[in-house]
């Protein structure tokens, strides 16, 4: 087979994925759910009902306020306990709808049934409205609305949809189960999203650590317009402009997008939440989550509904080890810590991981020795190192003249430290300064 990766950076940390070939458990209902009305980048939805109020699953509970926006529905069947500010994975208190769950009772237009809807008839304007409708975002983590993707702007051409299968962050493995068990139904996903944009071409990348996906992706895709390519396993692949050079040899420019050439990127999972969607009428209501970590009893692929509380799926999983000293929202290279389990799952939660004392003890931060590891591996160019002297500077103007926005935040540079430098938190910490700033600078 002949594998591809992209040319610049990149590490190897350890796999560790402890749930793989695990088929997905579908969880049992919580007693409540607490649904955020922000679960994407863009503009937060606009609550659309009461306190007191019956909710049906796949209701529309708040709606899409804005161009870069989108729906957010039910989950779940009840009454709605409180329209307030809940916690979420950030530590911050966000507006969120809770409800009592209460029975099984789904909105009539959605299909329930397993039976496969291999194509569909609709034009690409009314794919992208149907996936508006639904709430579909980027399911890898981004969150970006989906339907916005779709609308190639003015002036740019749209060749190639490139479908992320590569999961290459240590310990996630939810995509892999949903490539091996929802197979068709990704496939068809496909389909539609390359109907919806336009284009007669798509690639699927994969990493070579998923041998059997790649064999059963290849087998479904036979025939097609859509080829699925083996990956060299090197992180951060994932990264939509890593992907995009691994696959097509292609630049995306500093501080552009792949469309500047001629590339739209979903997740897989993204691909399936397009099929349930658009050939089964079925809204963003719920994903696979991989819950995870060494001292957990039940390492799993859990298919979980949005608003459930993360300390639901540690107690699925075997409950909170004595060990645990961390526990991350996603996974151990771009992740971040939960500051409570008593927050919800939501759209982009991909994965929960337990991490023991032993592995969360940071070492002793030493003098940075000028070994310029960290900007070998930086699949981005850029000089880790430099970013975080100017980050401790509070030199931002400075940062944003040597393109830290650029940065992907996947932690290449925090993990090769030999000096254990928190190179990454100080990055983010000036990116959201820069940011900041140049937000300012348009506003005047």
């Amino acid at each position: 087979m002949n594998l591809k990766t992209f040319s610049r950076g990149g590490v190897h940390p350890p796999e560790h994925k402890l749930s793989s070939g695990l088929a997905i458990e579908e969880l049992p209902l919580p007693e409540v759910v607490v649904i955020p009305v922000s679960q994407h980048l863009g503009a937060p939805a606009k609550v659309i009902v009461d306190r007191g109020d019956q909710v049906k699953i796949g209701q529309v509970i708040a709606q899409s306020e804005g161009f870069v926006s989108t729906n957010i529905h039910s989950s779940v069947s009840g009454k709605v306990l409180k329209v307030d500010k809940f916690m979420d994975s950030s530590g911050y208190r966000k507006m969120a709808v809770q409800i009592q769950v209460e029975g099984e009772d789904w909105e009539e237009t959605i299909d329930r049934t397993d039976d496969l809807v291999r194509n569909t008839v609709l034009k690409s304007e009314a794919i992208r409205k149907k996936i508006l409708e639904a709430g579909i975002v980027g399911l890898g983590g981004a969150t970006f609305p989906t339907h916005v993707k779709l609308m190639v702007p003015k002036g740019k051409i749209a060749e190639y949809l490139i479908i992320n299968g590569v999961e290459c962050e240590p310990y996630l493995t939810a995509d892999h189960a949903l490539m091996m068990q929802r197979t068709e139904e990704v496939f068809a996903g496909i389909l539609v999203l390359m109907k919806g944009l336009g284009v007669e071409k798509a690639i699927v990348g994969i990493e070579n650590n998923k041998p059997d996906a790649i064999l059963k992706m290849k087998q479904v895709a036979k025939g097609s317009k859509v080829q699925v390519q083996g990956l060299k396993v090197k992180y951060p692949q994932g990264g939509e402009k890593q992907l995009v050079q691994a696959l097509l040899k292609r630049e995306v420019p500093s501080g552009g997008l792949p469309i500047d050439v001629g590339v739209v990127v979903f997740n897989v999972g993204t691909a399936l939440a397009a099929y349930d969607a658009v050939n089964k009428n079925r809204p963003l209501i719920d994903r696979v989550v991989t819950v995870t970590g060494k001292s957990l009893e039940k390492p799993s692929n859990f298919l979980v509904r949005i608003g459930t509380p993360v300390s639901y799926l540690v107690e699925k999983a075997g409950g909170l080890p004595g060990d645990t000293a961390k526990v991350i929202n996603g996974g151990p290279m771009m992740g971040k810590a939960l500051s409570t389990l008593d927050v919800p799952v939501v759209k982009g939660s991909s994965g929960i991981l337990l991490i023991s004392e032993a592995e969360a003890r940071r070492k002793e931060v030493l003098p940075c020795i000028r070994c310029t590891k960290c900007v070998t591996v930086c699949p981005m160019g850029l000089e880790p190192y430099l970013m975080m002297s100017l980050s401790e500077k509070a030199r931002y103007e400075r940062m944003e003249s040597e393109k830290v926005l650029d940065c992907i935040e996947c932690g290449s540079c925090s993990y090769t430290c030999p000096s254990s430098r928190p190179l990454l938190d100080y990055i983010r910490l000036g990116k959201a300064e820069v940011g900041k700033i140049m937000r300012a600078r348009k506003a005047v």
